[in-house]
């Protein structure tokens, strides 16, 4: 439930832009999901709606989550979140960036992927935490490209000074647990301009 989503969209759009070309993310058909689990047994999907993102022709990726955007299904949960995890008031966006070697990205055939692995540093609630992403890039046709997380992308808590707003989530909804761990994953298009 932490700004991992930042993270997650930063190794998308790491990867795999034609040469000299800018490459932005394409929001509307891009997602970034995280799961958490509360009480030992039950997990829970959920979103940010509004993410942003580009890769430079020499290769630097940057996307940028707007925390305020978060999307459990639940509107009152997700004000809990905004207000008391995430602090969207002093901390608005997560992000996440990276240098991609757009190399062996640009001589890709429509259709063609190729596996990354991808060391990025996700920005959250304040702080920032490096991770090697491990990742897909496919050229979809000649104007864009789709990065996935092959493996989730698993944030802890503790590394974002999210504890206090967990324990806060906690109390607040009368669990006895919530998991301090979050895996993110991440569908991310990116378009040529």
């Amino acid at each position: 439930m932490f700004k991992l989503p930042r993270l997650l969209p930063a190794l998308l759009l790491a990867l795999c832009l034609p040469a000299h070309a800018n490459w932005h993310l394409d929001g509307e058909s891009s997602r970034l999901s995280f799961v958490t689990g509360k009480n030992g047994d039950t997990a829970e999907v959920h979103r940010f709606l509004v993410l942003h993102g580009s890769v430079s022709g020499k290769g630097a990726a940057a996307l940028s989550i707007e925390m305020d955007s978060v999307s459990s299904g639940i509107p009152l949960r997700d004000e809990q979140m905004r207000d008391h995890l995430f602090e969207v008031a002093r901390f608005a966006e997560a992000s996440v960036k990276a240098q991609i070697d757009l190399r062996p990205l640009n001589d890709l055939a429509d259709g063609a992927q190729i596996e990354l692995r991808l060391p990025l540093t996700v920005t959250l609630h304040g702080q920032s935490h490096s991770y090697n992403a491990l990742l897909l890039a496919t050229r979809l046709d000649q104007r864009r490209f789709q990065v996935v997380t092959l493996e989730p992308l698993v944030l802890r808590a503790s590394d974002f000074g999210l504890l206090p707003g967990l324990e806060s989530l906690r109390t607040f909804a009368k669990l006895k647990s919530i998991n301090p761990s979050v895996p993110v994953n991440a569908v991310l298009i990116f378009n040529a301009r």
